[in-house]
């Protein structure tokens, strides 16, 4: 039955002309990157991620915040790409358009060589000013940057009065518009959705596909474990994206190639 299901998901996204696919932290845990609540663990294990992911969490203790999101960036820093992220990306060589949408902040699709990456959660990799000096988001590469480490966050380079920050969406704050309405257009217009590694249960992303179905795509999902949103789907591949992704590829290839 894997293997059928494998070889329908291939014939749908290999005749796709607008491929849109949503990706949750699965993908990443598959990369050893430990889920949003899982970094909770060791020196951090007695804290609640509201405590430390909200606007007033970071205006009450800057240097706690600021110093769980250093420890997440290495976790990250320790792990890499996995066959899933390769593939994905690989795949914009086959079809006309492949859009990722992901929850995720690690950068990964990016980093496999996805060029059309709309981040809803925005990227742990970036640091922007708290007060967005100069404008929504103000950028600053903290690696210019020198400043005592044990005292907390550096100071906005622009302003040189508000604390930089993690360019990530925490908890209270809204979704980047931009971002997030383009994600909305791009789901009303596909013809297919592949939603990957995501429990469907974060909004307003778990109404993405949604809006697809609506509109008439096709939504699949690849998730070792059945989703709030899998009976949207028309075809469920209950595997690791890592495994069954470069196996979709393959399949592609050769039907493009025949």
């Amino acid at each position: 039955m894997t293997e059928a299901t494998i070889q329908q998901l291939a014939e749908v996204i290999g005749g796709s002309q607008r491929l849109v696919v949503l990706t949750g932290a699965g993908v990443s845990k598959e990369s050893g990157i430990p889920t949003f609540r899982d970094a909770l663990d060791g020196l951090w294990a007695k804290y609640d991620p509201t405590q430390l992911a909200t606007p007033r969490a970071f205006q009450a203790n800057p240097k706690l915040v600021w110093d769980w999101y250093q420890y997440r960036r290495e976790l990250v820093g320790k792990c890499e790409p996995n066959p899933g992220h390769y593939a994905l990306a690989q795949l914009e060589n086959l079809l006309p358009q492949v859009i990722i949408v992901t929850q995720n902040v690690d950068g990964f699709h990016q980093m496999a060589g996805s060029t059309d990456v709309i981040c809803l959660h925005g990227d742990v990799r970036k640091d922007k000013c708290f007060a967005n000096c100069q404008g929504n988001p103000t950028y600053a590469d903290v690696a210019q940057l020198t400043w005592d480490k044990e005292s907390g966050p550096p100071l906005c380079p622009h302003c040189k009065t508000a604390y930089l920050r993690p360019d990530v969406v925490w908890f209270e704050e809204a979704l980047p518009q931009d971002a997030l309405y383009r994600a909305v257009d791009l789901s009303q217009q596909a013809d297919v959705m592949l939603v990957i590694g995501t429990k469907g249960a974060v909004y307003p992303a778990a109404q993405l596909p949604r809006y697809a179905v609506e509109a008439g795509a096709t939504v699949m999902e690849i998730n070792p474990q059945r989703s709030d949103i899998n009976y949207l789907a028309t075809h469920w591949l209950p595997m690791p994206s890592g495994e069954a992704l470069p196996q979709i590829l393959d399949l592609i290839r050769k039907a493009k190639m025949a």
